[in-house]
């Protein structure tokens, strides 16, 4: 049954040391993508979300979900622009990233390091077993790391603002939402994020706002 397997997949991300013992200088726990008691509403959603960020911040190391310091409310505002409240949003989405532990402050001291490929090498299997239970409706994927892992490209001004299809699967990229990103100053790149969110909230309104009755 897939509620017991997504609460085992839970448990056991919980245990993972993989990078811990390959030497990466990660701090904390994995960041659980979904809490065990918001698993049952989740998979009762007719149309199912999965959001991929980057890497838990230094807020989520020390918290009990993804995206609840000041980059997540960034995320979140983002997402009340489209017309989608988090509550809604959290219950409808497991909320994954191409790393799973904080992997510490980055050297210049502007944000946070950025993940080697090696450690996404190392968290991809957990990335995929959630793909596979959750059989999304849509990704989107967040940030230029965790773009370049779910579509295989990596331009933001190219990608931003449109709905790709992965494998069959809605995507709809957006930028990273840290302050320490200057993407969105570009020439160009509100308007780009401005019709993103247009997009996922059009998603929104048709996969889940009118839904109706969850089966």
């Amino acid at each position: 049954m897939t509620i017991n397997l997504l609460h085992r997949h839970v448990r056991q991300l919980s245990e993972c040391r993989r990078c811990h013992t390959a030497g990466f200088p990660v701090a904390g726990v994995p960041v659980s993508p979904v809490r065990a008691q918001d698993i049952p509403a989740l998979l009762s959603c007719k149309a199912r979300i999965l959001i991929v960020g980057q890497a838990p911040g230094r807020t989520e190391a020390s918290g009990t979900q993804p995206f609840i310091g000041a980059a997540g409310r960034t995320l979140f505002n983002w997402f009340a622009s489209a017309g989608i409240d988090e509550a809604d949003l959290r219950s409808s989405a497991l909320i994954s990233a191409v790393t799973r532990c904080y992997p510490g402050p980055s050297a210049t001291g502007r944000g946070d390091r950025l993940p080697t490929r090696v450690e996404s090498t190392l968290c991809r299997p957990w990335l995929e077993d959630e793909r596979k239970l959750l059989r999304p409706s849509l990704i989107i994927p967040i940030g230029q790391m965790a773009i370049r892992v779910m579509t295989g490209r990596k331009v933001l001004s190219d990608l931003i603002g449109t709905t790709l299809v992965v494998d069959g699967i809605a995507c709809i990229p957006l930028p990273h939402p840290s302050g320490a990103s200057s993407w969105i100053y570009g020439p160009g790149n509100r308007d780009r994020l401005s019709a993103a969110l247009k997009h996922i909230g059009k998603w929104w309104d048709s996969q889940i706002a009118g839904s109706g009755t969850p089966d």
